[in-house]
């Protein structure tokens, strides 16, 4: 059975920072981690992504704010550090797995990211 779970969301002051954590457990094998996110109202949309081999992809909005990356030891944990958060930037943050084998796309239960003016 396939786990995901995120950690590390919060509330935090325009300009600050967050990190974000992602783990997934179980005998799969993983070819691309992500990070989306939903705000009220919104459709949930793309963050940034990182493959097996370690390629990253930003939305727009967060590019040289965000950093995505996997840990060197345990290749199934992920995170997403946050800086020069913007109240824009509140919403629900979901991880999000795609499988090697079939594209299986997995999603953890999503943390809270608040950003006060």
């Amino acid at each position: 059975q396939v786990q995901v779970v995120e950690s590390g969301g919060g509330l935090v002051q325009a300009g600050g920072s967050l990190r974000l954590s992602c783990a997934a457990s179980g005998r799969f094998s993983i070819n691309v981690m992500g990070w989306y996110r939903q705000a009220p109202g919104k459709q949930r949309e793309l963050v940034a992504t990182i493959t097996s081999g370690g390629r990253t992809n930003y939305a727009d909005s967060v590019k040289g704010r965000f950093t995505i990356s996997r840990d060197n030891t345990n290749k199934n944990t992920m995170y997403l550090q946050m800086n020069s958060l913007k109240p824009e930037d509140t919403a629900v943050y979901y991880c999000n797995v795609v499988s090697s084998v079939y594209d299986l796309n997995y999603w953890g239960q999503g943390t809270q990211v608040t950003v006060s003016s």
